[in-house]
């Protein structure tokens, strides 16, 4: 494949790009779309690490003739008339989070939205920004906790694209943003924000999405980085260690994941008598199906139903405006030092300097 730039233009100008990613989305909550989506999903090997045949032979007989039917019943759920709540969100988050950086950043700065499977996809998200001539670009999947099968699978996506580019641009990547304070404070103010209205009672559990506990065996920070996020959590609303719970929701498969699970967990607290929690999920940038149907639906279901009273389900950030300018102040910070952003930023001087290239090129007779 002939890895050319023909929309190259000399002396044009070169903001920073900003690559905003999450997990992806089917198209419809249709069986047809879910078979496409999941074959997608299931087949990265950071997602499930089984050798390949193996895993082949299981996904092909076993996973998508019958789990795609029953994923579009609970998409169904949720489903927004507008199309996929993540979706959605994410392309708001996307327009509040350029919003901000236009009004931050000191110099041209263009970003893009690419989900890692489905639609869009990172690669139609980066050849947006090539043309818009970005030669440095900022990687930031929006998940607070690193895990080999979601950021690490990104960059793999990304590299995938730019094995296609002749030029390639500079590339910074933002891997985890679990104890960032901004973050933190903007989960703490949405919990506040929920007792203010609902009173505080009860206990908070906070349910992350699970992982098979040999990714935490064999080196994934992600387990950790949870109990982390949860700890700080509760350090910022003064929280006893009796008042907040992490567990770990999403299970699939026979072998064991991360525990304590988010099911068993709500089935013994309604067993021992508790009435009331409020849970979070503070691993998920915005609201999806593993939160909406899973978690507020499913699990609101499994408490209720065997004896609890009251179940509150807490939001992801979302647009919420300290989530956003939490996020803007994560580019900020690592975007340091790159032009447009070194602290001596003059468009003036810039325009000057793109001039007398594309001058040089003129003469050199590679520009026209």
């Amino acid at each position: 494949m002939e890895k050319g730039e023909k929309s190259y233009t000399h002396g044009k100008e070169s903001p920073t790009g900003i690559l905003i990613t999450n997990l992806g989305t089917p198209d419809a909550p249709t069986s047809e779309a879910l078979r496409k989506y999941l074959g997608e999903f299931l087949w990265d090997p950071r997602v499930v690490e089984i050798p390949r045949f193996a895993w082949w032979l299981i996904l092909k007989g076993l996973v998508l003739p019958f789990r795609p039917k029953r994923s579009a019943k609970n998409y169904l759920r949720i489903w927004d008339n507008e199309g996929s709540p993540l979706l959605l969100t994410a392309q708001k988050q996307a327009a509040a989070l350029q919003a901000y950086l236009n009004d931050q950043y000191p110099g041209p700065l263009v970003s893009a939205l690419g989900m890692r499977y489905g639609n869009p996809s990172i690669e139609s998200a980066l050849e947006k920004l090539r043309e818009a001539n970005v030669q440095r670009v900022l990687v930031f999947p929006l998940y607070p906790q690193y895990s080999a099968a979601t950021t690490a699978s990104t960059f793999d996506a990304v590299a995938a694209v730019f094995k296609k580019w002749r030029k390639i641009p500079e590339m910074r990547m933002i891997n985890h943003y679990h104890d960032d304070p901004g973050y933190i404070g903007a989960l703490a103010n949405s919990i506040r924000e929920h007792w203010k209205r609902h009173g505080r009672e009860g206990r908070l559990l906070m349910s992350f999405h699970g992982m098979p506990k040999r990714t935490l065996l064999a080196g994934d920070p992600y387990y950790c980085q949870c109990q982390e996020t949860g700890r700080l959590i509760a350090e910022r609303l003064e929280m006893a260690d009796d008042e907040w719970f992490v567990s770990f929701q999403s299970r699939f498969g026979r072998e064991e994941w991360l525990q304590p699970y988010t099911d068993k967990t709500l089935k013994a607290w309604a067993k021992e008598g508790v009435k009331r929690i409020d849970v979070i999920s503070p691993g998920f940038s915005a609201d999806c199906v593993e939160t909406l149907e899973e978690l507020d639906l499913e699990n609101r279901e499994v408490f209720i139903g065997g004896g609890g009273d009251e179940f509150f389900y807490i939001p992801a950030l979302n647009e919420r405006d300290d989530h956003i300018r939490a996020l803007g102040e994560l580019v900020l910070r690592h975007t340091q030092g790159w032009p447009g952003n070194d602290g001596g930023w003059d468009g003036g001087r810039d325009a000057q300097r793109r001039e007398k290239g594309r001058q040089l090129a003129l003469k050199s007779g590679v520009a026209s």
